[in-house]
C-alpha cells in the first residue's frame, strides 16, 4: 500500500511541511487548478443542484468581483452565516479569491453568543443566509455593522432563481449577476500567512474564541489529505453533512475532494435513516464522519443491502474503538483515515496506513506529556522540565512550534499566550497545549483518551463550560452553577451536566422558564442535559477554580450521592425529575441521546 501510493504520500508530506512565504497558494488557486484539470467534473451536488467546476469556479469569481467592487480588500473580514448549501461554498471561495477572511459562524448560535461572535472579527460586510435572518434580526441592533452591509442569500437554488430575502437585506444573488465570471488576478496574490477563515472555538474560558485558519494551513491539509491520506480520484464524490462552519467539513471532507477535483455532495443536515439512500443516490464513494454519526447509523436496524454501496473510504474522527471493525465489516468500507486535529492547533495526527483504532501517526513535531490531572498541571522532573510518557501510557498531547508549524493563535493576544507551553524540555522552546490526553502506542502513532480541563466535546462540538456558566447564572433563580461533562453508556463525548445552587426550593423552581432561557441563548448541544440541585455552596480550589473531579465520577447516578438531579430528556422540552427507573433506562439505552 506504501509503495503504490507512494506518489501522493510524498507530495503530500511536502505541502504539510510548505513554508515558503512568497508563493500564491491556498483555496482559490486549488479551485482554480480543479477547474482546469476537470472543468465538466462534479464540483458540488446540493439536492436538484449539480454544478461543474467550470459552473462553481465562475460563480465565486462573481462574489469575488462583487465583493471588490464594495471596497473589499486583502485583509478585511466577512460574517457569513449560511447552512449547508452551495450558495456557503460559493461565499467562502469569492471572498478567499481575494484575500478576505470568511468568518464562519456556528449556525446555531443565538443571542449574546452571536452577537459575541459577529462582533469580534470586526466584519466589514455579513453574508446571511434567509434560513437564518431570524436569529440574526433577533440582535441586530447589538450587531456592529452598517445597515446597508447586510447582504441576503434566498434559502434556494439561487442560480436558478435569485428569489427574494427579508426587508433590510441586499439580494446578493441579485448584486452579482452580472458580474465578472473570470478569475480574479488577486488569487495569484494570497500567501501562506493569509487569512482565510475564522473558525469559532469554545476553548477552555468564556464566549468562543475565533481561531484564524490561514492559507498556508489550508495547503497543508490539502496536501495531507487529498494526496496523501484520502487519495480520492476524478470521479469520486465526497458525501458531506458535517456542518462547514467546522473544520472537518469546511476543510478536510471538502479538499480531499478539490484535490483529485472530484465532486462533493452537500446535505444540509444528518439524516441517520436517510444516510445511505443518499450515498447511493448520488453515488458516493466516500464521506466525511464524526464518532456520533458512526454510532447512529451503527444503531440503525441491519438491513439485507447495508454493504450495497459504493463507498470506499471515510474520513473523520471520534470513530470509537467498540464499533470499529464491526462498522467497516457491516458497510463494506475499505479504508478509515481517522484524524486528529484541532481548528486552532499546530499537530495533526492521519491514519495513513489504515490501521484499526488508531488516529494514526503525526509527521510533525510533538510530545505526550505526564500530566496530574487532580493539580490539572503538567508533572515537572528533577531538572523542572515536563517528562515524556513511556510507550503504553497517556499524557496531555502538545505541539511543538517552529517556523513550519506555528501557531496562529487567537484574535485574543492573551488567550493566544495562554495556550502556549514554554521552556518545556529545555530553555526557549515553546508548544501548543491541545488540552487533550492521547496514550503513545509507538511508531509514531497514538490513540485518542480524552480532553482536559473546562471544555468537553459533545454532539460532535466543543463545549465551554466557562460559557454555559455564564449563561445559567444569568438564569432567574440560579444563584451558582458549575458544569461538567459526564459519560453516558454507549454515547460518544460527555452529556453536559451542571450543579447548580437555586434560590428556591427545587419543587418550586420554574424549569419551564429555565428551558426557555437556555434554548434562547444557547445552541442545543451546550443545554446541559442534566442538573443536579444542591444547597451548599460549590467547592473550589484555593484560587477559586470549580473542583470537578468528584461531581464528574458521581455524575447522574443517584446512589453515589443525595441530590435531587433533573434530566432533559430527548424530545422533551423540559427538565424533570431523575427517578431510579428513568436513570436505569438512560444507562440500558432506552434513550437516544
Amino acid at each position: 500500500m506504501v509503495f503504490s501510493n507512494l506518489p501522493g504520500l510524498i507530495k503530500g508530506s511536502k505541502m504539510g511541511k510548505f513554508s515558503d512565504p512568497n508563493k500564491p497558494i491556498g483555496l482559490g488557486l486549488a479551485i482554480q487548478r480543479a477547474t482546469e484539470m476537470n472543468p465538466d467534473g462534479t464540483a458540488v451536488v446540493y439536492q436538484d443542484t449539480h454544478l461543474t467546476y467550470r459552473q462553481f469556479n465562475a460563480w465565486s469569481n462573481r462574489v469575488a468581483d462583487y465583493l471588490s467592487s464594495i471596497g473589499l480588500k486583502k485583509g478585511d473580514s466577512i460574517a457569513v452565516d449560511i447552512e449547508n448549501r452551495p450558495e456557503l461554498l460559493a461565499t467562502v471561495v469569492g471572498a478567499a479569491k481575494i484575500g478576505v477572511c470568511s468568518a464562519l459562524i456556528n449556525t446555531s448560535q443565538r443571542g449574546k453568543v452571536l452577537v459575541h461572535s459577529f462582533n469580534l472579527v470586526q466584519p466589514k460586510a455579513a453574508l446571511i443566509g434567509a434560513e437564518l435572518t431570524d436569529a440574526i434580526n433577533e440582535v441586530r441592533d447589538q450587531l456592529e455593522l452598517a445597515s446597508d452591509r447586510f447582504y441576503c442569500w434566498a434559502d434556494q437554488d439561487t442560480l436558478e432563481d435569485s428569489g427574494s430575502v427579508p426587508a433590510g437585506y441586499h439580494n446578493i444573488a441579485d448584486a452579482i449577476r452580472d458580474c465578472s465570471s473570470e478569475n480574479p488576478e488577486q488569487a495569484n496574490r494570497i500567501f501562506l500567512k493569509d487569512p482565510l477563515f475564522y473558525i469559532y472555538t469554545s476553548g477552555t474560558t468564556g464566549l468562543p474564541k475565533a481561531v484564524v485558519f490561514n492559507h498556508g494551513r489550508w495547503e497543508k491539509a490539502y496536501g495531507a489529505f487529498g494526496f496523501a491520506a484520502v487519495r480520492l480520484k476524478k470521479d469520486d464524490r465526497m458525501y458531506s453533512t458535517l456542518p462547514f462552519y467546522h473544520a472537518t467539513g469546511m476543510v478536510i471532507s471538502w479538499a480531499s475532494a478539490i484535490a483529485a477535483g472530484a465532486g462533493l455532495v452537500l446535505a444540509r443536515r444528518f439524516s441517520a435513516s436517510r444516510f445511505w439512500d443518499d450515498v447511493r443516490k448520488y453515488n458516493c464513494t466516500a464521506f466525511a464522519y464524526v464518532g456520533e454519526l458512526c454510532r447512529y447509523l451503527h444503531e440503525q436496524p441491519a438491513k439485507a443491502n447495508d454493504a450495497d454501496n459504493r463507498v470506499h473510504v471515510i474520513v473523520g474522527n471520534g470513530l470509537r474503538p467498540s464499533i470499529w471493525k464491526d462498522f467497516k465489516a457491516r458497510f463494506g468500507i475499505d479504508r478509515v483515515v481517522e484524524l486528529y486535529a484541532s481548528s486552532e492547533g499546530n499537530v495533526a495526527f492521519t491514519n495513513v496506513f489504515n490501521f484499526d483504532n488508531t488516529v494514526g501517526f503525526s509527521p510533525v513535531g510533538y510530545a505526550i506529556i505526564k500530566y496530574d490531572k487532580e493539580k490539572d498541571e503538567p508533572v515537572l522532573g528533577a531538572d523542572g522540565h515536563m517528562i515524556k510518557v513511556a510507550k503504553g501510557e497517556a499524557g496531555l498531547l502538545i505541539g511543538e512550534i517552529t517556523d513550519k508549524t506555528p501557531f496562529d493563535g487567537y484574535t485574543d493576544k492573551d488567550k493566544t499566550e495562554s495556550s502556549i507551553l514554554r521552556n518545556v524540555f529545555r530553555k526557549g522552546d515553546a508548544y501548543f497545549n491541545t488540552g487533550d490526553m492521547m496514550r503513545d502506542i509507538g511508531f509514531k502513532h497514538a490513540q485518542f483518551v480524552d480532553r482536559l480541563g473546562d471544555t468537553f466535546r459533545w454532539k460532535g462540538e466543543n463545549v465551554s463550560t466557562t460559557e454555559v456558566e455564564q449563561i445559567l447564572d444569568g438564569a432567574d433563580d440560579v444563584i451558582e452553577s458549575v458544569v461538567y461533562g459526564v459519560e453516558i453508556p454507549n454515547t460518544n463525548g460527555r452529556a453536559g451536566m451542571a450543579e447548580v445552587r437555586l434560590a428556591k426550593a427545587h419543587a418550586s423552581f420554574d424549569f419551564k422558564t429555565l428551558c426557555a432561557h437556555l434554548k434562547r441563548e444557547l445552541p442545543p448541544y451546550a443545554i446541559p442535559v442534566f442538573l443536579r440541585v444542591t444547597e451548599a455552596a460549590v467547592d473550589t480550589t484555593g484560587t477559586f477554580k470549580h473542583q470537578k473531579n468528584k461531581l464528574k465520577e458521581e455524575k447522574y447516578d443517584l446512589t453515589k450521592h443525595n441530590d435531587p438531579v433533573y434530566v432533559l430528556l430527548p424530545g422533551e422540552d423540559c427538565y424533570q425529575r431523575l427517578t431510579p427507573e428513568i436513570q436505569q433506562g438512560i444507562d440500558g439505552g432506552q434513550y437516544r441521546f
